[in-house]
């Protein structure tokens, strides 16, 4: 450990935690739990990687190797991690620019940038970006999901969709008319589909309360138990199959998935290029590490395992990002939708986040010919209603009840997400989040005169005088300078709770007026910060009356 640095972060996976007092029953509810997940990860991460301009089992791959890899290591029980769809607008950016040679190189280096956060206990950092931002963008992702998916929906044939939005709305546009009635029927019957399915076997359904009275119905009864993504990409690619219907599939324009595990292969490697990769690095990093400690928060309030260690979490993320490219794989984090499944299912313990890459991978090797049957519009379905579930719609419905700063981050994030790209928006939300503090903050802060007279000016401070506030020092500055005759200033700094450099030179500006006029400056009541500060710059010395 270097002197003067905060210790390093232990190198401590809840999996060991979590295996002490392991039981047999622990273990069939991680195995039931885990198959369960695995199945529903099995169409997301086909869709994810195609969406994301990328072949299907770049995204099978990265669920199987990263989401084993986050649970053998993270720091939460119950997180599942894989591709996830925050990333598709991201993923499809990079390639289309820089390719995916340079789209793996990108992901190893936030692998790394990841666990370099965690390691020097920067996870909690995360937590600073302000909610109305990560629910912009957020939104903003699902749009741009939903648009990114009305090629296959409508069965378009456009050879590449462009990665802005404009031009994608463009081409979109210009190839109407080659609608095929066939995939929009398929994906809307998938939409439909996965609305109605849950809402269909719930406990206080019609259906299921007809049901229920039949006495020969467990067989049935097991279906609701089919995750309702595994029942559209069956039923609806058996469909599709059987009327011979003109739609594009996995087969016909991918080939099919290979049928069997990646070649560990390095990516073609050039520092010309890799100096253009830095933002696309940062942006890997920033949502993997936003996206996975969010995921996590929300497994600590769904489920009563321990709390999350964020820097073992992001730790963990960052060996999965490093490892997954050199496999072909995109990157990884954890992921909302597969999470609260594997809670929701029993899981007890990480084992059953590994079970569940087990059950993708015997998937794969096993059934993987089978694949190039499902129709591309059926998967986007899958996405559009991934996209639905993503967004936080009634955010927008509630902004009237809060502050103009809230609305303008969150609406501003959330169009320049859409507009332009996700690292853009973020950076203006946060440039908006700190101007909005630091304006906030001013605001609290002001000087009360509360007695005047001939021979002394009092003044009562009140908040935190910093660079954003110190404008409020002029009126006292300029009172003093009006003065014909020495006046002296007192200023009780009782309610003063902070101090910082600008606000020190601002007092040093208002002693030297005073002084000049042949008066005197004191301050009495000063609390310890801001006394600590004029200590240790000289300025106490120069004060007529210190308290």
């Amino acid at each position: 450990m270097l002197k003067g640095l905060p210790p390093l972060a232990p190198f401590r996976p809840r999996l060991i935690q979590d295996l002490k007092g392991y039981t047999r029953d622990k273990l069939m509810r991680d195995v039931g739990a885990g198959i369960t997940v695995g199945i529903v990860a099995l169409p997301l991460a086909m869709a994810f990687a195609i969406a994301s301009g990328l072949k299907p089992e770049a995204g099978l791959w990265t669920a199987i190797i990263a989401g084993f890899i986050i649970s053998a290591l993270g720091g939460t029980s119950m997180q599942i991690g894989g591709p996830a769809g925050a990333f598709i607008v991201i993923v499809y950016g990079i390639v289309e620019r820089y390719g995916v040679a340079n789209l793996l190189i990108a992901t190893a280096s936030a692998g790394v940038l990841l666990f370099l956060l965690g390691l020097f206990r920067l996870g909690t950092l995360v937590r600073y970006v302000p909610v109305s931002v990560v629910i912009g963008f957020t939104n903003g992702i699902a749009v741009l999901i939903a648009l990114s998916q009305v090629r296959d929906l409508f069965g378009l044939q456009i050879t590449k969709m462009p990665a802005d939005f404009f031009s994608q709305i463009d081409a979109i546009a210009g190839h109407m008319g080659g609608l095929n009635l066939y995939a929009l029927g398929l994906g809307v019957i998938c939409v439909i589909g996965l609305f109605i399915w849950p809402r269909l076997w719930a406990v206080d359904s019609q259906f299921r309360r007809q049901l229920d009275k039949i006495e020969t119905v467990s067989a049935l009864r097991a279906t609701s138990r089919v995750p309702a993504p595994v029942v559209a990409l069956v039923s609806l690619s058996l469909l599709a199959w059987a009327l011979s219907l003109p739609v594009e599939t996995i087969g016909t324009r991918f080939g099919g998935i290979p049928q069997g595990a990646p070649a560990f292969e390095l990516p073609a490697f050039s520092w010309d290029t890799v100096r253009l990769l830095v933002t696309p690095t940062l942006t890997i990093a920033l949502l993997g590490a936003i996206e996975s400690l969010l995921c996590a928060r929300v497994a600590d309030q769904l489920g009563d395992a321990p709390k999350h260690d964020p820097n073992q979490e992001l730790m963990a993320q960052g060996i999965a990002n490093t490892v997954v490219p050199f496999f072909g794989g995109m990157p990884a984090t954890g992921t909302i939708a597969r999470t609260v499944t594997n809670i929701r299912s029993g899981a007890a313990s990480p084992v059953a986040g590994m079970v569940h890459a087990g059950t993708l991978a015997a998937v794969v090797l096993l059934a993987a010919p089978l694949a190039a049957h499902i129709p591309l519009a059926v998967l986007a379905g899958v996405l559009l209603f991934v996209a639905w579930n993503m967004g936080e719609w009634r955010e927008f419905g509630r902004l009237k009840q809060f502050s103009n700063h809230y609305r303008l981050m969150m609406v501003s994030t959330f169009l320049v997400t859409i507009v332009f790209d996700l690292t853009v928006a973020v950076e203006l939300g946060l440039v908006l989040a700190v101007v909005l503090f630091v304006r906030r903050q001013s605001d609290i802060f002001r000087a009360e005169a509360i007695s005047r007279n001939e021979q002394q000016i009092t003044f009562r401070l009140f908040g935190s005088l910093f660079f954003g506030a110190v404008a409020k020092i002029d009126p006292i500055v300029a009172e003093v300078e009006r003065s014909s005759a020495a006046v002296n200033v007192m200023l009780d700094a009782t309610h003063l709770i902070s101090l910082d450099t600008t606000g020190l030179d601002a007092l040093e500006q208002l002693h030297k007026a005073v002084e000049k006029r042949g008066g005197h400056l004191g301050l009495v009541g000063l609390n310890p910060q801001p006394k600590s500060l004029m200590e240790r710059s000289g300025f106490a010395a120069k004060l007529h009356t210190f308290q």
